[in-house]
């Protein structure tokens, strides 16, 4: 399953038991408009600033998108990752929910062949969001630049890059280079407005990821970080994708923390919920990232096993990351 769709079909139906006090979420949605609504106080998340990627709270059922915001909040959540429909935001500032990380969209003509045919994803062109190769320097850079403004004007602290994949024509180093060079181009533009770029790690074995990723260990990224040399060119520290590769992983943290402006959870094997059936121990995980006075956002990317209540899976994930 692709990872940026592994949670397109769960649907979070607030179980009976649970969450006294959110009230019942039903079809009805205030406008933006309307002060939101007396709710009891959130779940509380410890030291770290906890979010979500957008599909786990927007996929599977018609729940408007206020009501998955109210969810959000009393589940404590601080953050939607790549909550990229406009129409969104105003809903999301209503009720304190950061959009935090903006990721550019398809082109629109992508979108548009892929829409003639239903279930199919757009076909990006060559160097849509693979900026290890040279052809996104040229319509991707645009776009990306417009992406800059688009994510300063409406809040967002960060900026998803995708370094692509290595071809026969393209070595690890030379997408090192290109990666280099279009970061270059944009960072004073990020500087200038407050924008954060955020180069994801993800890993090279096609396990929700790519084949033969550029970015999949981290000497090849803070190379790049190192050589861009900019405040607002970082990492986005996916730690999934990260054990795939290497493991090693507070350690790995620890020697590197300066350099990453980001993070993503998810548990192993399966890309399923981050909890004691997982072989990473995400609350020393937490533990450590929040002893180094992490200040950013630490997101939940990941799809709850078939058959489990996504509701309680993810309040007990959220519960495991808080320290």
């Amino acid at each position: 399953m692709d990872r940026r769709g592994f949670l397109s079909s769960v649907s979070l139906a607030i179980p009976a038991s649970g969450l006294m006090g959110l009230g019942a979420l039903g079809p009805q949605s205030t406008s933006a408009a309307q002060a939101p609504p007396q709710q009891s106080a959130p779940l509380q998340t410890g030291r770290l600033k906890q979010g979500i990627t957008t599909q786990a709270l927007l996929g599977g059922d018609a729940r408007p998108f206020e009501d998955r915001c109210k969810l959000a909040v009393a589940l404590g959540m601080k953050s939607f990752d790549f909550a990229n429909d406009p129409s969104w935001w105003p809903v999301m500032k209503q009720y304190g929910i950061v959009g935090s990380c903006y990721r550019l969209p398809p082109p629109p003509a992508a979108v548009a062949a892929a829409a003639s045919t239903p279930g199919r994803r757009p076909v990006l062109p060559p160097g849509w969001e693979a900026i290890g190769h040279k052809e996104a320097m040229g319509d991707y850079l645009k776009a990306f630049h417009d992406g800059i403004d688009i994510a300063a004007a409406n809040g967002f602290p960060n900026m998803i890059l995708l370094a692509g994949v290595r071809t026969t024509e393209v070595s690890e180093q030379q997408g090192a280079d290109n990666t280099v060079a279009f970061c270059n181009e944009v960072k004073a533009h990020a500087e200038d407005k407050g924008v954060t770029l955020v180069l994801e790690l993800i890993n090279s074995k096609g396990l929700v990821g790519g084949v033969g990723t550029f970015f999949d260990n981290m000497p090849w990224g803070v190379d790049v970080i190192n050589r861009v040399n900019s405040p607002r060119v970082k990492i986005l520290f996916d730690c999934y994708q990260a054990q795939l590769m290497e493991g090693n992983i507070v350690q790995t943290i620890r020697d590197n923390i300066q350099h990453i402006a980001h993070f993503h959870v998810a548990g192993l094997p399966g890309h399923h919920t981050p909890d004691e059936t997982q072989e990473l121990n995400y609350h020393f995980v937490a533990q450590a990232i929040a002893d180094l006075n992490y200040q950013g956002y630490i997101c939940h990317e990941w799809n709850p096993l078939p058959g489990k209540d996504p509701v309680s899976e993810l309040t007990k994930a959220i519960q495991i990351l808080t320290v």
